[in-house]
């Protein structure tokens, strides 16, 4: 008679390239798969847009165990309890899960898998969710990276992944039982204001939706990857990474898909396309190995100095005005609108609209990885964290500080034509490509034709690009001088 294996699952919401469920059908077992939600798992809840995304994933995985045979038991509550509880009930000989590196959950893991064991309990832990693990990839000296060049240099020796086996079309019945499971709809993680109307016109969470990204990405972008990532007015980006965060499909699924596209596609440039989107895909590899070895830097900035950073302090309204897409700079503004519309905003003008908070207002960029945690689909502490520490410079491999990034010359080198801008800021959709990044600047009788009135129907500038960021650098150079 076979065992019972419980497979608990956390980001890693698919059915192929699973190691935690391939491991326990490998071994014989009867897996059960679970889904525990705990609110208290992080010192970051569940944003708001990640949480639209969970149910529909948890919905979608719920469906695809179905079909296979399976089932999903959903339950809320704090793990070690909700585990020992299905062990018990269903006299599980085992549990298996792939690893998670965010510092909180890490610490939650050693508690379930030492008290599990103390019970009598094997406990089975995985490497699901990277190409490699944190501990994996380090210096010479046996330190963590800081810089992301050497880091990736390192991780394209990962030439060859080893292979993985899908999942079987037939898995075996989970056992009745009369615990209180929950169904997703149960863990009402969908808004009651219902502003997540439009997201299902751009996403389709899930395995199957995964799948579809990555195909599409082969087919329709990744030739043109390199020149076009940058381009916010081109749908030139792969748009995996919510899928990546919540493990529907695996990094290295993701790899070995890409190289095999590189060397089945005879088009020149294929190689080096497929380069250009592998670096990417390290950089969110590069994220984790950050938080995983330096923990404080989901809230704390790496560059100490950071530390007697003069924020301004009085910014409630100018931060109001950004997370509203009222800031008055079109590119930022189309950014931000693009986040309120999909939950999701093209990389390049996250770097813009962080750098506009962290420099040009000079406003904490903590403040700004909140935001983003919230209206992020595919939120991640990881890479949220390095992402704004690179804008803001005081994280690893960080822009230099006195690079402030210029969100008239962005806009019009990322789109020049004026596409994306003129999609999500239509006040100014009439206006000449000119003017468009720099409507302050238009001369009045271009405005009246355009039909656009600043200050009524579009705001005046949050502030002076080129005062505010001479301002800023001032404040850098006394900060750098109180360092020494």
């Amino acid at each position: 008679m076979k065992t019972i294996a419980l497979v608990w699952l956390r980001r890693d919401l698919r059915l192929h390239d699973n190691p935690a469920l391939q491991a326990a059908l490998a071994a014989g077992h009867i897996p059960v798969p679970v889904y525990i939600h705990d609110k208290a798992e992080s010192n970051w809840p569940l944003g708001a847009a990640s949480a639209w995304w969970l149910h529909h994933s948890l919905t979608a995985l719920h469906a695809d165990l179905r079909r296979h045979g399976s089932d999903l038991l959903i339950f809320r509550g704090e793990p070690l309890a909700v585990l020992t509880q299905i062990a018990q009930t269903l006299g599980a000989a085992c549990v298996h899960w792939n690893r998670s590196y965010e510092p909180p959950l890490i610490e939650r893991d050693k508690t379930v898998k030492q008290s599990l064991r103390d019970f009598g309990m094997p406990v089975h832990s995985h490497a699901g969710n990277l190409l490699r693990e944190p501990w994996q990839l380090l210096k010479q000296d046996g330190t963590p990276y800081r810089v992301f060049t050497p880091f990736w240099k390192n991780l394209q020796k990962v030439s060859v992944l080893p292979a993985f086996d899908p999942c079987p079309p037939v898995l075996p019945a989970v056992p009745k039982t009369k615990l209180p499971r929950l169904t997703p709809a149960q863990l009402a993680l969908l808004p009651r204001i219902r502003w997540d109307k439009d997201f299902s016109k751009h996403w389709q969470p899930g395995e199957a939706g995964a799948h579809a990204a990555l195909t599409r990405l082969c087919a329709d972008a990744l030739l043109d990857y390199a020149q076009d990532r940058n381009r916010p007015d081109l749908p030139g980006t792969s748009r995996l990474s919510p899928h990546l965060h919540f493990g529907e499909v695996s990094p290295r699924q993701v790899w070995r898909h890409v190289q095999h596209w590189a060397a089945s596609t005879p088009a020149r440039g294929a190689l080096a396309a497929a380069e250009a989107f592998a670096r990417q895909l390290a950089w969110r590899e590069f994220g984790q190995h950050l938080l995983y070895h330096f923990p404080h830097t989901a809230n704390e900035p790496l560059d100490t100095r950071f530390n007697i950073m003069p924020w301004h302090t009085d910014y409630a309204a100018d931060l109001r005005r950004w997370q509203q897409g009222n800031t008055g700079i079109p590119i930022v503004d189309a950014g931000i609108r693009e986040l309120w519309a999909t939950g999701w905003m093209h990389n390049r003008v996250r770097m813009i609209v962080a750098s506009l908070l962290t420099k040009n207002l000079l406003i904490p960029w903590q403040e700004g990885a909140r935001w983003f945690w919230d209206t992020l689909v595919d939120a991640d502490l990881a890479n949220n964290s390095m992402g704004w520490q690179w804008v803001a410079g005081c994280g690893a491999d960080a822009a230099p500080y006195f690079r402030v990034f210029n969100p008239v010359l962005q806009g019009q080198r990322f789109d020049p034509d004026g596409a994306y801008v003129r999609h999500w800021v239509p006040e100014l959709e009439l206006l000449p490509v000119k003017w468009l990044h720099q409507p302050w600047l238009a001369p009045a009788a271009v405005l009246d034709s355009a039909q656009v009135r600043l200050g009524t129907n579009y705001p005046q500038p949050i502030v002076d690009l080129a005062q505010s960021r001479e301002m800023t650098l001032g404040v850098w150079d006394r900060v750098k001088r109180q360092s020494r």
